[in-house]
């Protein structure tokens, strides 16, 4: 059963409380050209802010709860005017978001939360990428934590059977191997075992405006992909939940029961700058812009800026040409990269914090290759085709194939996969 909580209503009165609203999270404007002045619409509400959806279905339930350090619920946003050190005039307006953790929320509300389920990076989001995160208990709340990143990623039994509900409340960045849409898949699988049903609080997906990338074969299904769905797939976590019940996805055929928290006044064309990194290596919108594209230099011996403050916003390697490449860095140790690849070593590649590219491209990883003074070190094999989801790119690219042909070989996998994809969309 699939039942979708939607109370996007387009009225005046609607208009004037989200404007004044202190859950408010992202503010969208469109230019007048008549008049040359800005339209404010209205701003994006995130699942997690509509408590008055979701607090009704927590009562008398003994509740567990999926959620990292993106898991807010936005109280307040204040904007700061920032001085132009030249002129000495007020210049450019930031914003800072003020927000309470869903699970102290909900604690500091009386609920009954039995336990916090903990994805890749942990509970607070201090986990390196790939390190494992223990069980232990919440040092703010005195709650257990279990991880779902540790000796089992599925939950046991064990570990639901004493409770009613499970909310699920992650920031995904809609790439497939950004490991949240897997946890999401096994927690349906574990809770569909148990007659479990699962809240999912919508986000938005800040890639959630173009489908791109090879296709995954089923053959090398992992933890970094476990469907056959595009590198960029183009969805937000509950549009995909309602594809894993819909396709029979999950184990055995099971269905799911799901409650979607949609966002409101958000379309897959709407920017969405997230307020809290995702992850600790992705600190800052260019990185989540970049990740789809540079994120497939996880799979070779390439440094795609870990160990600096330029995560997937750079990369190099000693072995690239120096002559055609000249930028240099040096990763060093860092929050989030304790063992940064070519540690302490000088890197040459590309500097890309200020490239404008807004979709995924294969040039970088292409001009990377053909720049590599020596290519047997360029490929981790087996991670790259976890990553990429087949092993077809890593030839494409050792063969020489231009950006232009290999993007033309996943046209007709990116067409099938589309179509599925429209029967399941909750937003424009």
């Amino acid at each position: 059963m699939i039942l979708v909580l939607n109370f996007l209503k387009n009225t005046v009165l609607l208009f004037v409380l989200i404007l004044i609203s202190c859950g408010n999270n992202t503010k969208n404007k469109i230019q007048d050209k008549n008049k040359g002045i800005d339209k404010v619409e209205l701003e994006i509400v995130v699942g997690a802010n509509q408590t008055e959806a979701y607090l009704p279905l927590l009562k008398g339930k003994n509740i567990g709860i999926v959620a990292n350090q993106t898991s807010v619920i936005f109280k307040k946003k204040d904007s700061i005017f920032n001085l132009d050190p030249e002129t000495n005039e007020v210049g450019f307006e930031t914003t800072r978001y003020r927000y309470t953790h869903l699970v102290d929320s909900l604690f500091s509300l009386n609920f009954n939360i039995k336990k916090v389920f903990s994805p890749e990076h942990g509970f607070r989001g201090n986990a390196d990428a790939g390190d494992f995160v223990k069980d232990g208990i919440d040092t703010k709340t005195g709650l257990p934590i279990v991880s779902l990143y540790g000796k089992n990623k599925k939950p046991y039994a064990e570990q639901l059977k004493d409770l009613d509900i499970v909310i699920f409340d992650i920031q995904d960045v809609g790439i497939r191997f950004y490991t949240y849409t897997s946890t999401l898949q096994y927690m349906m699988e574990a809770c569909a075992e148990q007659g479990i049903p699962i809240i999912i609080l919508d986000r938005p997906n800040p890639n959630g405006h173009y489908v791109d990338g090879p296709t995954l074969e089923i053959k090398h299904k992992s933890y970094l992909g476990m469907q056959a769905i595009p590198l960029v797939h183009g969805m937000t976590i509950g549009e995909y939940a309602q594809m894993l019940n819909g396709e029979n996805w999950l184990l055995n055929k099971l269905k799911c029961e799901i409650i979607i928290i949609q966002i409101k006044n958000y379309t897959h064309d709407t920017f969405y700058s997230l307020p809290i990194r995702p992850s600790p290596n992705l600190p800052n919108d260019q990185a989540i812009k970049l990740y789809p594209s540079l994120g497939l230099f996880e799979g070779t011996n390439i440094n795609a800026g870990r160990g600096t403050e330029f995560q997937f916003q750079r990369y190099g390697a000693p072995f690239l040409n120096k002559t055609n490449m000249p930028f240099t860095y040096i990763p060093y140790e860092n929050f989030g990269a304790k063992n940064p690849k070519h540690k302490n070593e000088l890197c040459y590649g590309e500097d890309l914090k200020d490239e404008t590219n807004n979709g995924m491209t294969l040039k970088w990883i292409i001009k990377a290759y053909k720049n590599s003074t020596d290519k047997s070190l360029f490929f981790n094999t087996d991670n790259f085709t976890k990553h990429a989801g087949t092993t077809i790119l890593q030839q494409q690219i050792e063969s020489g194939l231009s950006e232009k042909e290999i993007k033309s070989s996943w046209k007709s996998d990116l067409e099938k996969f589309k179509a599925i994809r429209s029967k399941y969309k909750l937003y424009k």
